[in-house]
């Protein structure tokens, strides 16, 4: 192949050229690169680390993920978990892509090349200044639109309460809109609005600042996983599938 003679005989002795001579060189090195590389790989094949890159939302990263990642790292420690944050348009346009491994994304979520598996449901809230007067049986539709409304822009959450508050009447009052719903949280505590937030950000609502009440009629949401349909299911993976599975608020 290399299209040398690397070993010539002398006698009944074999002995390296000067080629072999040379060789010799980078073949140990060859050898010890094997060496090394092999051991690099031990914890893969025996599922002791490996790396997994998730998608999400805002929302799903403060309040779902850590105790999700938490779980996983604790079952994997040497798991190696990078969360990339954005909407779920882009999201879906990453996985589509191979940059991320598994996403999680409000529903609905299209896309012929995705497995789809929904795994929680939560309720969207109203919320409003602590001491806020609420309907006993929850706002409707006409009763938020009366208010000034602090709302998260983009995404399937967000169409999902614009179709909401458009039932049935098709009027809307412009909402001020932000990209943090925690800011939100911040900006309605100080009275400056009303909004809906969906219930994980409300656990914890900074020490009763705020008031919350489920609309009338409910709405809720859905979490999903997204996967590639083609994606190789490593063990880490399935061990952060796992976990988002057992996931209780």
């Amino acid at each position: 192949r290399l299209g040398v003679r690397l070993i010539e005989r002398v006698g009944r002795r074999a002995q390296p050229t000067a080629a072999g001579h040379d060789l010799l060189v980078y073949a140990r090195r060859l050898l010890r690169e094997s060496a090394a590389a092999e051991e690099a790989m031990t914890p893969y094949r025996d599922g002791a680390s490996g790396r997994v890159r998730i998608g999400t939302g805002s929302t799903a990263s403060i309040h779902l993920l850590p105790r999700v990642v938490a779980a996983a790292r604790k079952s994997m420690p040497g798991l190696e978990i990078t969360v990339h944050i954005g909407n779920a348009d882009n999201i879906l346009r990453d996985l589509e892509a191979n940059n991320l491994d598994i996403a999680v994304v409000a529903l609905p979520a299209a896309g012929r090349n995705f497995e789809i598996e929904p795994f929680y449901e939560e309720e969207l809230l109203a919320v409003a200044p602590a001491g806020s007067s609420m309907p006993e049986d929850g706002p409707d539709a006409a009763f938020m639109r009366e208010k000034t409304l602090l709302l998260y822009e983009g995404g399937n959450t967000r169409r999902a309460i614009d179709e909401w508050l458009a039932a049935p009447d098709s009027r809307i009052r412009p909402a001020m809109e932000f990209g943090s719903i925690e800011a939100i949280k911040e900006l309605v505590a100080v009275g400056l609005g009303w909004s809906i937030l969906p219930g994980l950000a409300l656990k914890r609502d900074r020490a009763g600042l705020v008031t919350t009440s489920s609309l009338k009629p409910k709405l809720t949401r859905r979490l999903a996983m997204v996967l590639r349909r083609d994606k190789h299911l490593t063990r880490g993976l399935r061990e952060m599938m796992t976990c988002l599975r057992e996931f209780k608020s």
